[in-house]
């Protein structure tokens, strides 16, 4: 072997090294480092979920149909959201899950003990009122008159143009937007002034996905496109095209346009012109 051949290999090895030895995960956060192309899918099913790289927290929070500052309050994570490579994010507090066990337990088991030791005799008990959840119910009665305030600020445009073949559904498992079809290519444009929060992938059911924070409250959401114009952290005004048509995981080409207020899915219907 020669000098020059030799002097090479110990240079790669050299290199290879080097990387090997780094530690610490990088941020994933793509509101930091850009876009990021992933092969594999978020798919959420559980209270928490791992951190895969390409990830950002507003995508995971889409994905579990929940506001990106609740989801960033449980887990202590500040703006903008940075978060690593096997990060395990909660979805739910531990209040809400101690909740719930509680009202479970009180339900299902606690009567049934309760019979057993009267022999039968069981007296219904009286629930007391439970504070924190009339609070709850008390401000989501303010939201509702606050979100169409902050909605009327903002100058909703259509996305794009074309036949809406599939429409918005109350039901659990429903459609959660409009499905806008047309031939592929056609312009996909902001339905209103915000920033690019999401630009990638990754999230099951959604193909090449683009995601707008207009305000705290309001995202919209632009799936199957088949190209994206747009990067994460880049403001976009009502009317600008974003990307262009896809038809990915579907027979025809299509826009699937969602509009989410404060995590949940709400009627696109009800705020385009």
């Amino acid at each position: 072997m020669s000098f020059k051949n030799t002097s090479l290999l110990l240079l790669v090895s050299f290199v290879i090294s080097a990387c090997s030895s780094r530690t610490g995960p990088a941020p994933v956060s793509s509101l930091e480092t850009g876009q990021a192309k992933v092969t594999r899918k978020i798919h959420i099913t559980g209270e928490h979920y791992r951190v895969q790289k390409g990830d950002t927290l507003y995508a995971i929070a889409f994905s579990a149909k929940k506001d990106v500052r609740e989801v960033a309050q449980i887990n202590g994570i500040k703006p903008p959201y940075t978060i690593y490579p096997n990060q395990l994010i909660y979805l739910e507090s531990q209040w809400l899950k101690k909740k719930k066990r509680e009202r479970y337990l009180n339900s299902s088991k606690k009567p049934r003990e309760i019979r057993q030791k009267t022999g039968g005799n069981f007296k219904k008990e009286v629930a007391k009122p439970v504070q924190r959840e009339y609070v709850q119910n008390a401000t989501s009665k303010k939201n509702v008159s606050k979100s169409s305030g902050s909605a009327n600020k903002l100058k909703w445009k259509w996305p794009t143009q074309g036949k809406v073949t599939q429409g918005f559904s109350n039901r659990e498992n429903g459609f959660k937007g409009l499905q806008i079809a047309n031939k592929k290519g056609t312009a996909i444009s902001a339905a209103a002034d915000g920033v690019v929060v999401y630009a990638g992938d990754a999230l099951r059911g959604y193909g090449n996905l683009i995601i707008v924070k207009h305000n705290d409250d309001y995202l919209s959401a632009y799936a199957h496109n088949s190209r994206l114009l747009v990067k994460e952290k880049q403001d976009v005004k009502a009317g600008q095209k974003i990307a262009e048509m896809g038809s990915t995981e579907s027979s025809i080409s299509a826009l699937r346009f969602e509009i989410r207020y404060r995590g949940k899915a709400v009627n696109p219907a009800n705020f385009l012109p």
